[in-house]
């Protein structure tokens, strides 16, 4: 019969890194009083560590964000040139 995985909730998680990085004890030692895997705390410390630290690798709300602020920019550029456009239609106009 297969082994039914545990599910720990955000909050648990995010408990047992803050003890990890407060404490400074082993990972294993702290797994051991939780109840823990030693691993699964132990992927746990390592993604809030890039997810404070980077890898280097933009996050789904960073590509999210870089779209949305691509899409404006082009939006920005026309509206510009479409200003650029009228003041030089005004300044012949006025000049004539």
């Amino acid at each position: 019969m297969p082994e039914k995985r545990k599910k720990y909730d955000r909050a648990f998680r995010e408990g047992a890194v803050r003890i990890v990085h407060e404490t400074g004890k082993p990972i294993a030692a702290i797994a051991r009083e939780l109840g823990v895997n030693e691993g699964t705390l132990g992927n746990w410390v390592t993604r809030d560590r890039e997810a404070r630290e980077g890898r280097g690798e933009l996050t789904r709300d960073d590509m999210d964000e870089l779209k949305r602020l691509r899409s404006e920019n082009a939006e920005l550029r026309m509206e510009r040139d479409v200003l650029k456009r009228s003041v030089v239609l005004w300044v012949k106009e006025a000049t004539k």
